[in-house]
């Protein structure tokens, strides 16, 4: 993406977050910034909005490199937008540890949900202090995570009041990092979730797939051309997409509600 075409679109984004929270009647937007690029980019946009933005890091037993990217990224936007940014770091580790402790009892080990009620923890304390600040909460999410794949936790990081990235490709937020001044270490950070205790990337969640190739591949599953008439490779590439969308539908639908029509009535 081109450097003016970026700062348009930053420059769109944000006055989209400024009107929806005028007409909203609030004061605050809250941000978690968990040390990547998609969280840098839209707390960035949220203060250049101009609204009072509060940006939390909330560490959960946390890599070292996760979580000093974190905080980096929170001290770059208090030098650069001390006018309206506050920073606070909430560190979770020792309420997620008890949270194990007390479903572990039990035997409600699965290593997937721990990984999740990681996020859905931290969405809580983004609500706690939303409510307290008579704010919203600003998803980070992008497109391909979204929209594309079902990258997120239900209920947890899925859990938000506007989604200013949404629409917007992973490949649009590297560009916004650029133009924004989004610091070199983030943009070029592996992406992750930061969920687990390893370290993994998205890239070692999503089969192996960048998200260039993710992207390319909804473009692909959404053009209507016949599967068949793709080359192998393209072909080879939606079937992986298709692989993992297919599991994660249930976070982009609809919750199921039983119809009782008019038998019951």
């Amino acid at each position: 993406m081109e450097t003016q075409t970026a700062l348009r679109l930053a420059n769109d984004i944000s006055t989209w977050i400024r009107d929806y929270v005028t007409q909203a009647g609030l004061k605050t937007l809250v941000v978690g910034i968990s040390g990547g690029i998609d969280s840098a980019v839209v707390s960035t946009l949220c203060a250049r909005s101009g609204v009072d933005t509060c940006v939390i890091s909330m560490p959960i037993r946390q890599r070292p490199e996760q979580d000093h990217l974190s905080r980096e990224h929170g001290r770059w936007l208090l030098a650069n937008y001390s006018d309206c940014v506050t920073h606070r770091v909430i560190d979770l580790s020792d309420t997620f540890t008890q949270f194990e402790r007390a479903t572990g009892q039990f035997g409600y080990k699965n290593l997937l949900g721990l990984a999740n009620s990681r996020s859905r923890l931290r969405m809580a304390c983004l609500y706690q202090t939303a409510q307290s600040l008579s704010g919203l909460v600003v998803g980070t999410g992008n497109r391909v995570e979204d929209f594309g794949v079902g990258f997120f936790t239900k209920y947890g990081d899925g859990g938000v009041d506007i989604s200013p990235i949404g629409d917007l490709t992973k490949t649009q937020v590297w560009s916004l990092g650029h133009v924004l001044g989004i610091h070199k270490d983030i943009i070029s950070a592996a992406p992750t979730d930061g969920l687990w205790d390893d370290g993994r990337t998205d890239q070692d969640q999503l089969g192996g797939l960048t998200y260039a190739e993710l992207e390319r591949a909804m473009d692909l599953d959404s053009s209507g051309v016949p599967e068949h008439t793709l080359n192998d490779e393209d072909q080879i590439l939606i079937q992986q997409y298709q692989r993992i969308r297919g599991p994660n539908l249930h976070k982009m639908l609809p919750i199921p509600v039983f119809n009782q029509g008019d038998r019951y009535v």
